[in-house]
């Protein structure tokens, strides 16, 4: 098949129009149907269901698009390597991990990697989706489970667990509770027990309700049950993590605790070598240890 026909293609498949598609490939959109209907006719079959909205794949045109797509995510990873430099830090590099760890523990220490690489250009996927990291959904991956996936190369960051926090205003207001049967006198803000989530929060939440609590607010990320219980909504269901950067949360209930959840980096065995890679791995080690450092420190001192 010829190379530049499937590029055309897969740009038209991704794009589901041939006016978008001509526009990434700077072709017009002429251009663009003539080398659509000569594959078509190369491999004697239809590739897309036209119609006034747009393209839509057929089923061969959905198992050549499968394979164009396999083969632009290897030409990406290729393109990669290729870039990385020994002297110099620059370039796309794609990290996924979830919502509320993206936005309240990641996202605000970026500033530090980015003093150092200023050329180095993170986009940040935050979804609670495991993306495939081997057929390079992503470059970089941070979850809260170790990964299952084979040709990974992993490390363990930290541990952290699933505790009851509210603020001193709220507490003021509400009093505090001190035991599970008193959360029944309060709303508890929290992801709901059937949302995706890590199974940890999912169980302190079901034990929750075994104690009979009734009262429930349920927002489907941590960065909204955090919003609540800064807006003294309520009793939230939180990670620890964020006791460093928010040291008004004051924690209450201490029965009221997840196992532990192990936090992995993770990335695909043929980025190994990369640069890109290799300094925010490094970036994310030292931060994790920074903030081990000071947790710990905080700890003694409520201790003292």
């Amino acid at each position: 098949m010829d190379w530049d026909k499937l590029r055309i293609f897969h740009a038209v498949a991704s794009a589901g129009s041939l006016t978008h598609a001509g526009e990434t490939l700077h072709l017009s959109q002429s251009a663009v149907s003539r080398q659509i209907r000569s594959l078509e006719e190369s491999l004697s079959t239809t590739l897309f269901h036209r119609h006034a909205r747009g393209l839509i794949l057929t089923e061969q045109g959905e198992l050549l698009f499968d394979a164009t797509n396999s083969m632009a995510k290897k030409l990406d990873a290729a393109n990669a390597r290729i870039r990385d430099s020994e002297e110099e830090i620059f370039g796309e590099l794609r990290v996924t991990t979830t919502i509320g760890f993206g936005t309240l523990w990641l996202a605000p220490r970026l500033a530090k990697l980015y003093e150092k690489y200023p050329d180095l250009k993170i986009d940040l996927m935050l979804e609670e989706r495991v993306l495939d990291l081997p057929m390079r959904e992503a470059d970089v991956a941070i979850r809260m489970k170790e990964p299952s996936q084979a040709d990974l190369v992993r490390k363990r960051l930290m541990d952290i667990r699933m505790r009851m926090y509210a603020s001193p205003s709220y507490l003021e207001a509400h009093s505090t509770p001190e035991t599970m049967s008193d959360l029944q006198n309060h709303r508890v803000i929290c992801q709901n027990a059937n949302s995706f989530q890590v199974n940890a929060g999912a169980q302190l939440i079901r034990q929750l309700q075994e104690e009979g609590v009734e009262n429930f607010l349920t927002v489907n990320n941590y960065f909204g049950v955090l919003q609540g219980v800064i807006y003294d909504l309520g009793v939230g269901v939180l990670p620890d993590y964020l006791t460093r950067d928010f040291p008004d949360l004051v924690p209450v209930v201490p029965t009221a605790l997840s196992r532990e959840v192990p936090v992995f980096l993770a990335y695909p065995e043929e980025l190994r070598h990369s640069r890109r890679v290799e300094v925010f791995r490094d970036f994310v080690q030292e931060e994790v240890i920074a903030y081990r450092k000071l947790k710990r420190a905080a700890e003694s001192s409520n201790v003292a």
